[in-house]
């Protein structure tokens, strides 16, 4: 890793081989074997990642290899620092041990093994309107943390729990916005009777499974696109909300509440006819290892985050998707491709999703034509239109899609009491529709 100066003429008059090793063996960073358990065939690669731990684990209950040589110290985990500080010293050591004290008589847990820690109160807590919602968020990741939980705190609600795999990320963005608890247990964030709302902030292939778990529990639900990566876990989401018509179930399409494109909205209205959509998204490259690019898991960058851009052309349409058609470029990814959609008005969109282009070019262009007039958005803060009586341009400081506006329409929704922003029927109809184009794709 660091780089090596070896002498040629070492290996060749000594006849030597260097050999460099992957730690644990094969299998290592494979994300086909370790996180999917795809095991590789034990006649073609004997000692695997998985079959090394395993030999090492016999030959030490055996009492073949002998590791206690290799302990100079040991500490009770209360006494951590003290071990940070001979790792970080002068004073010699090679193995350090924590130690962590044996679970209470009877099996009861002991602190350190809490699944659920109350976090500190902020030292300025913002004023709440009366009847505020209680919300707890399963996820903790970049995007939850950098615009989802902000865009529900702005909306005035109560932050409940906190829970993400790694308590770290769950801990941390617990402090950061005032959530009264973190948690690692998402059947006790569950069953919170404090929380009305749950927000879904997970990794896709999870978001159908939560969605139907917090239905379950009577929560209202917000979950983050997409919806499901499978036509039967939308049938099971379908059959939850019919059976529990009370509770709101909203999927995080924001860009149909950003301002300019709720300006759009009002000046089609005015606008006879069928429409024109093209929908330019310079998206970019994504590694192809990256786990939204996974189809099990991610679900693909069509069903992904193509999702977005299809509910924003049917919410502008008004009319439902009658018929589709995809084509992709040529590559492992399928992630540069171009979407054709028919309305059942008459009015026709393309969705044009690139990851082979600039990032100097903007990264969303939206093109409406309609009676004879034209409107062009760029990038949520440039709105222009040519042949509009009254309107020529709507230009924002800053960019805004919408995600602010989106979280407060589902907190008002559930406060009043009234029906979820996006019709139960448009959430479905376009889950389905990108999950049935990228079944066209495979």
């Amino acid at each position: 890793v660091v780089g090596l100066e070896l002498s040629r003429a070492d290996f060749f008059e000594k006849e030597l081989t260097f050999q460099v090793s992957c730690s644990y063996g094969p299998g290592r960073y494979d994300p086909d074997y370790e996180e999917k358990g795809q095991d590789y065939p034990v006649g073609f690669v004997r000692w695997t990642e998985q079959r090394n731990f395993e030999a090492v684990l016999d030959m030490l209950a055996g009492g073949q290899l002998q590791v206690g040589p290799l302990v100079s110290h040991r500490f009770g985990i209360a006494d951590a620092e003290q071990a940070y500080a001979v790792v970080g010293g002068a004073e010699p050591s090679l193995g350090i041990l924590l130690r962590y004290p044996a679970a209470a008589a009877g099996g009861a847990d002991v602190a350190w093994q809490a699944r659920t820690v109350a976090l500190p109160a902020p030292a300025k807590a913002a004023v709440l309107p009366a009847g505020a919602p209680g919300v707890s968020v399963i996820g903790a990741g970049n995007y939850a943390g950098a615009v989802l939980i902000p865009a529900f705190k702005a909306a005035g609600v109560q932050f409940r729990q906190i829970a993400a795999s790694a308590s770290a990320g769950s801990v941390h963005l617990g402090r950061k916005f005032g959530f009264a608890q973190a948690t690692t247990d998402t059947a006790a964030l569950l069953a919170d009777p404090a929380a009305q709302i749950v927000v879904v902030a997970t990794r896709h292939d999870s978001h159908a499974d939560y969605v139907l778990r917090a239905l379950a529990a009577g929560k209202h639900v917000f979950v983050e696109k997409p919806l499901a990566l499978r036509h039967d876990e939308l049938g099971r989401i379908e059959a939850a909300c019919a059976a529990a018509p009370r509770q709101l179930l909203m999927v995080g399409f924001n860009r149909r509440f950003a301002p300019q494109v709720q300006r759009i909205k009002t000046l089609l209205a005015g606008a006879p006819g069928p429409k024109a959509f093209v929908m330019t998204v310079n998206a970019g490259a994504i590694p192809a290892k990256h786990w939204t690019q996974d189809l099990e898991v991610g679900g693909g960058r069509l069903v992904g985050e193509g999702c977005h851009f299809i509910d924003l052309l049917r919410f502008l349409a008004a009319a439902p998707i009658q018929a589709h058609n995809v084509v992709a470029m040529s590559a492992p990814t399928r992630d540069s491709f171009t979407l054709s959609l028919r309305f059942a008005d008459g009015s026709v969109g393309t969705i044009v999703y690139l990851a082979n282009g600039s990032k100097a070019f903007p990264k969303e262009r939206l093109e409406v034509f309609a009676a004879g007039r034209v409107l062009q958005l760029d990038n949520f803060r440039k709105l222009v239109g040519y042949g509009w009586p009254g309107f020529s341009k709507m230009n924002l400081w800053r960019q805004d899609k919408g995600q602010a506006a989106c979280a407060k329409a589902f907190v008002d929704a559930v406060g009043k009491g009234g029906e979820s922003p996006i019709a139960l029927g448009e959430l479905l109809e376009v889950a389905r529709v990108s999950i049935e184009i990228e079944d066209a794709l495979r």
